[in-house]
């Protein structure tokens, strides 16, 4: 793990200019983060809230995806994957726009919980979620345990629940479901706090050569990494917790 000690020998840094710079770090990333739930809850409503834009993607009354649908609930994935992979070559104005784009897409795949759950359990369901998360994100910037280890373990599991679900939406087996949720929130629970260390291990090793243009990109990465934490569990938890209309 990197620590102050090092970025201090490497370019004579204060304490206090470290501190204020991880805090500028880490308030960009949440401040990012929040803005791109912001679009995607906003786009969300605003789809799932009109039946004829709703149907564009979906039947109105099974909400079974069409060919549109599938599409669009594929594209979120397809979009993590492409900007991993353009990152570096994007400056990081691009990487933030990205982010932004890829926010709004995932608000159109999310759009039908307004209209499988009531409205009372989805607003109950974020707040779970935003207590939970924001308690999590806390334990992992302020633990002096090193939790990298969990990363491999997590990623594994991540794997494993996508392709459960995949499976599991031709079964249908709402005892899957039910495992795959509970499986679920666990797994993001964790990488929540364990995304949040990373970040912050991430800017005390990039502080120490002065790389300012990857930082402006690694707090895009780390937003879009505590986004997909926040999603996922939320949805997992709506799940279990929502009252379905």
């Amino acid at each position: 793990m990197a620590d102050y000690r090092t970025i201090r020998t490497a370019t004579g840094t204060s304490a206090a200019q470290i501190d204020e710079g991880l805090r500028t770090h880490m308030n960009k990333v949440y401040g990012t983060m929040s803005i791109g739930m912001l679009i995607t809850f906003a786009v969300a409503w605003a789809i799932g809230t009109s039946p004829s834009l709703l149907g564009v993607f979906r039947d109105p009354v099974t909400l079974s995806p069409n060919i549109l649908g599938w599409i669009v609930m594929f594209a979120p994935l397809i979009m993590v994957f492409a900007f991993g992979a353009a990152i570096n070559r994007l400056s990081a104005a691009g990487a933030q726009t990205f982010f932004y784009a890829f926010a709004a897409v995932m608000g159109l795949s999310l759009s039908w919980i307004f209209v499988a759950f009531t409205g009372f359990s989805i607003a109950q369901v974020f707040l779970v979620t935003s207590i939970a998360f924001a308690g999590l994100s806390l334990w992992g910037y302020t633990t002096k345990k090193d939790i990298s280890g969990w990363g491999s373990f997590l990623i594994m599991g991540v794997i494993g629940i996508l392709v459960a679900s995949i499976i599991n939406i031709f079964l249908g087996s709402p005892a899957i479901m039910f495992a795959i949720s509970v499986l679920g929130v666990l797994i993001f629970a964790g990488l929540t706090a364990y995304d949040t260390q990373n970040i912050k291990n991430t800017y005390l090793q990039h502080a120490a050569h002065g790389d300012s243009e990857w930082m402006g990109k690694a707090a895009i990465m780390g937003a879009l990494n505590l986004y997909l934490d926040f999603i996922n569990m939320f949805m997992f938890l709506l799940q279990l917790l929502g009252n379905r209309e």
